[in-house]
């Protein structure tokens, strides 16, 4: 069985790197061959004395680019907490270490492509969301490490972890795409945006929890920038939507038990045929609930009390589901049996809102068991707690909103005050038009950045090309062109205007047209891939 350490040193020579843990009594070493990367254990005395030494907070991973390998390595970390007596860390800070002592054996052109790979890996590790604890599995939900056999429990965390990008206060996203490349599922029934959420409450020895997921809706869609205010979303006609739709949602009754499907888009307008389609192919199932709630229209003119029709009518279903809870003596008294799974078109404001009305209905039937809370007594009545609670929910949202849309979460005033406000407006439309930005013109970036991070497109060994060499077609020539004629050529005023409104429009159209070729595209995974 492997283990987990707290404190490392990383020794560097000219020909290895060495990973010393320094935890009292330990005396394992990795050693890493610079040249051949091969990867040996063993101890402290094989460390040169001539060897740089540094401290660092533990590794990330290796990773090839068009230098060869690289070391990353986690350099600071910050305790946000402890969970069931465990310490957890937030990774604060990287640094990213060439295998090569020099890159001069690169052309001009590799440097530059080794370059924005290593921008792009920075971008990832920037981006606020790395959590980590050394001795407690934070990628599992209470319920299913309590339900899971002897030989899973002797499982090093290495070993038994499942994918996960981040986890977002209680949030654990295992798949993420930008806007930029949104679609509903691939081949294998994996959704493209999926978040298990849980809510952890723990009072004197006992604890619960309650989970729910959210998740794009299961079939074959696209919504691609092309500088729109909002693309209109096309479903496939060439796949067959059934065969992923099932495999998705077989692994979540496996995963999660039964399933109330909450789907919050609108139902006019372009969302409408996504609603329909998703309708259609849940009632060929015969084995999940469905229920479309179409959340602007029932919430229009700042009606967000109207939220609590769709509270009541899962209500029973609520009660049905249940969640996992373990008394002050260690005895489980009660197993969530179905989650409910949300989604809006991104799976983030609106789902966001639902589930944390979902987890407050939850949360006060938990603490009225445990003791906390007397029989009539309600949580909104504690006014500290509740603003705690609501901002717990609220930073939940823009966590994971960061980590897809590269702003914080919308609607989050009602999430924080339980009231829709002027301020929240106008702070919307803020991180909106932000949104439209980067979707158009930086998401490209940010989805390549994240693919080349876990593994998704591999650097090639071989000193061909990279899929960063994209050549302009004749669309970006005709529009610099323009510039470039308009310089020297006109010098009357008169003439020089005429020019430059025909030239004006001529650009104009030749991007309306051209939308989607203009937006910043990922470049390294295959479109037949996104299709």
């Amino acid at each position: 069985m492997a283990t987990c350490y707290e404190r490392y040193n990383l020794h560097t020579t000219p020909e290895k790197f060495f990973i010393e843990a320094c935890d009292e009594g330990a005396d394992a070493v990795l050693a890493i061959d610079r040249v051949s990367n091969e990867m040996t254990l063993t101890g402290k005395k094989d460390v040169p004395p001539s060897a740089v030494t540094r401290p660092i907070c533990g590794i990330m991973g290796t990773i090839r680019l068009v230098a060869g390998m690289y070391l990353v390595v986690i350099t600071r970390k910050r305790n946000v907490g402890s969970l069931l007596g465990h310490a957890v860390w937030k990774a604060a800070d990287f640094d990213v270490i060439s295998y090569k002592k020099t890159v001069l054996h690169l052309s001009e052109i590799q440097s530059q492509e080794n370059k924005t790979f290593l921008s792009m890996l920075n971008n990832v590790l920037t981006t606020d969301g790395f959590y980590f604890c050394t001795d407690f599995d934070l990628t599992h939900t209470l319920q299913r490490l309590a339900n899971t056999s002897p030989d899973f429990q002797e499982m090093s965390l290495l070993e038994r972890v499942k994918h996960v990008v981040l986890i977002a206060v209680s949030s654990r996203c295992t798949r993420l795409l930008t806007v930029s490349v949104s679609t509903g599922i691939d081949s294998e029934g994996h959704a493209a945006n999926f978040v298990e959420s849980e809510q952890i409450v723990l009072y004197e020895g006992a604890k619960a929890s309650f989970v729910q997921t959210r998740g794009s809706m299961p079939f074959y869609w696209s919504q691609r920038p092309n500088l729109r205010y909002k693309p209109k979303p096309i479903i496939s006609k060439t796949t067959n939507h059934m065969d992923g739709f099932q495999r998705h949602f077989d692994s979540q009754l496996l995963i999660y038990g039964k399933q109330t499907i909450l789907n919050l888009v609108n139902q006019k307008g372009s969302e409408k045929p996504l609603e329909q389609a998703f309708d259609r192919m849940v009632s060929g199932m015969n084995n999940d609930i469905y229920i479309a709630f179409d959340f602007h229209k029932e919430c229009s003119h700042m009606r967000w009390d109207r939220l609590q029709i769709l509270v009541d009518a899962v209500a029973d279903k609520q009660e049905e589901y249940g969640y996992f809870m373990v008394n002050s003596e260690g005895k489980t008294v009660a197993q969530q049996k179905g989650v409910f799974r949300s989604n809006c078109m991104d799976c983030l404001d609106r789902t966001n809102v639902i589930q944390s009305l979902l987890a407050r209905r939850s949360l006060q039937s938990q603490l009225q068991r445990m003791g906390v809370l007397n029989v009539g007594q309600r949580i909104e009545e504690q006014a500290e707690f509740e603003k705690i609670y609501k901002n717990a929910w609220a930073d939940n949202a823009n966590a994971c909103a960061v980590q897809y849309a590269g702003t914080g979460a919308l609607k989050t005033d009602f999430t924080r005050t339980g009231k829709r406000t002027r301020w929240g407006l106008l702070m919307d439309g803020w991180n909106s038009m932000i949104r439209y930005y980067k979707n158009n013109f930086s998401d490209g970036f940010r989805q390549d950045s994240i693919d080349l991070f876990l593994g998704n497109f591999a650097v090639d060994e071989s000193d061909g090309p990279t899929p960063l060499r994209v050549q302009k077609d004749w669309k970006f020539l005709t529009v610099s062109t323009i510039s470039t004629v308009s310089c020297d050529t006109w010098t009357e005023t008169l003439a020089y205007v005429m020019f430059w409104g025909a030239a004006s429009a001529i650009t104009a159209t030749i991007i309306l047209f051209n939308g989607q070729d203009f937006v910043d595209a990922p470049k390294l995974v295959h479109k037949e891939k996104m299709d």
